[in-house]
Order: C-alpha cells, then sequence, then structure tokens
C-alpha cells in the first residue's frame, strides 16, 4: 500500500503517487466514466499503462483509443489529456519525477 495520499485532481479524477524517485515517479490516476484528464504539457516524458477501463487519448492533436493492457508514451512537452470511457485506472511513470505531486 502506498504511503502517499489519494487526492482529487478534478470532477472524477484522483490521484496516488505509488512510487518515487528523483529520477522516475510511478503514479495511479483513477477515473470515473466522463471523467477528464485535461490538456496539459510537462517537460516530463511520460509512460503510461491502462490498468483497467477504456480511454480516449489525444496527444498533439491525434486520438487514440486504448484499454486494458495498453500502453502509449507522451514525449515531453506534448499537449496531451483523455476523456474516461468505462471507469478505470492509468499508471503513470514520470521521468524525472513530478516534484509538484509531492
Amino acid at each position: 500500500m502506498s504511503q502517499f495520499p489519494v487526492v482529487d485532481t478534478g470532477p472524477g479524477v484522483t490521484r496516488q503517487v505509488l512510487a518515487d524517485h528523483p529520477d522516475l515517479m510511478v503514479v495511479a490516476f483513477r477515473f470515473q466514466a466522463g471523467a477528464m484528464g485535461q490538456p496539459h504539457n510537462h517537460p516530463h516524458v511520460q509512460s503510461t499503462y491502462v490498468e483497467s477501463g477504456r480511454f480516449r487519448f489525444t496527444v498533439d492533436d491525434v486520438e487514440t483509443e486504448v484499454g486494458p493492457g495498453d500502453s502509449l508514451v507522451v514525449a515531453s512537452r506534448a499537449m496531451h489529456g483523455c476523456l474516461c470511457l468505462d471507469p478505470g485506472t492509468l499508471i503513470d511513470c514520470f521521468a524525472p519525477r513530478r516534484a509538484d505531486f509531492l
């Protein structure tokens, strides 16, 4: 079990850091159906693994639908966001760590 708290990040979305190191961070995002990961960008490279649920991701204006077992990588500074189609959990890794999540 993670020692980090569950944080509300918007309607129907929570975030919990699962593991942390200055060079890498692992984070679980849990979504209710219809919830959005608002479009944003950051300097970190991000990998996303779909643990459960179904999501429509937009990365630099390219839409991709993903489900359990799928993964994708978001380049540093790429504009990205998602819409949750079926409730689920995304496991994201950030390199380096997202200090703003601590």
